[in-house]
């Protein structure tokens, strides 16, 4: 009577047992066929990778034999990541020569912007009243041919840039205050003539990038106040400004880092189409 569940039990027991046994040979058969795999997939990976490496081996070789064989062009100077950064956060970055030569250099190019010029024979020649307006176009005539060439030596160059306008505003600012200009009329005089510096920019780049026309328009726009009659007066200022950017574009541009020295031609001269030779500035090993 008691025999039949004692059997079942004990059969249920063994089927049990039998089953787990299967299972585990399933999970090792299991186990065994997926590091199969991952053995066969990783030898395959590897002959791929070398036969890869091999072929790209020999590809770099052929072109690193072209290119012994042809010369590069010069390319642009590489900034790193950090540097921009820096320069995006509005700081400077490290540059090829010391910050404080290239202010020093900047003020020196701002001094022959002012002291370098005749503006009594400007003012002559062009019919400009003689005034502080008046010296500040023609002024920023010559701060922005300087800026134009100065422009082109990278991030050197933007940096000097930036200090030969600061120093024109001193400037502006100190003889104002010597004129006697309150600080009412200072402060709205300084606001008109920064905006007219800007639109100036603007106008001499397009200029100088186009024809004779386009200068004159922008010269008769800027420096002569919309009130030029004298045709004659805007051929002698457009024949200036050509033959003064081929003049300044002509010097050393690590010279005008280190220096800022900026020679002139006259404003009236018989040859105007003839190139001056270029005198080379001396500098100590300091800049100076």
């Amino acid at each position: 009577m008691y025999r039949r569940p004692l059997q079942s039990a004990v059969r249920n027991i063994i089927h049990t047992s039998k089953s787990r046994v299967t299972f585990g040979k399933a999970l090792e058969q299991e186990a065994c066929l997926a590091r199969a795999l991952i053995a066969c997939r990783l030898l395959g990976a590897t002959a791929t990778s070398l036969s890869q490496t091999q072929c790209r081996t020999l590809h770099i070789t052929s072109q690193l034999f072209n290119v012994k064989e042809t010369p590069q062009a010069a390319t642009e100077e590489e900034v790193g990541a950090f540097t921009k950064l820096i320069e995006a956060m509005g700081f400077t970055g490290p540059l090829k020569y010391n910050k404080w030569k290239i202010k020093i250099a900047a003020l020196r190019m701002y001094t022959c912007c002012v002291e370098r010029i005749n503006y009594d024979e400007f003012f002559e020649k062009c019919s400009l009243p003689d005034t502080l307006n008046s010296w500040f176009l023609v002024a920023q005539l010559h701060v922005w041919m300087c800026l134009v060439r100065v422009r082109q030596e990278g991030r050197e160059g933007k940096y000097m840039c930036r200090y030969i306008v600061h120093s024109m505003w001193e400037d502006v600012e100190q003889r104002s205050k010597i004129m006697g200009i309150d600080a009412i009329h200072r402060k709205e005089s300084m606001r008109a003539m920064t905006e007219t510096f800007y639109a100036a920019i603007f106008g001499y780049d397009e200029g100088i990038l186009s024809d004779d026309g386009v200068l004159a328009a922008a010269l008769w726009r800027n420096m002569f106040n919309r009130q030029c009659e004298d045709p004659r007066q805007l051929e002698l200022m457009v024949e200036y400004v050509r033959k003064q950017m081929q003049f300044i574009d002509a010097l050393d541009g690590e010279d005008l880092l280190l220096t800022g020295e900026v020679n002139w031609r006259p404003l009236v001269e018989e040859n105007a189409q003839s190139i001056l030779k270029v005198p080379t500035p001396t500098y100590n090993d300091a800049g100076l």
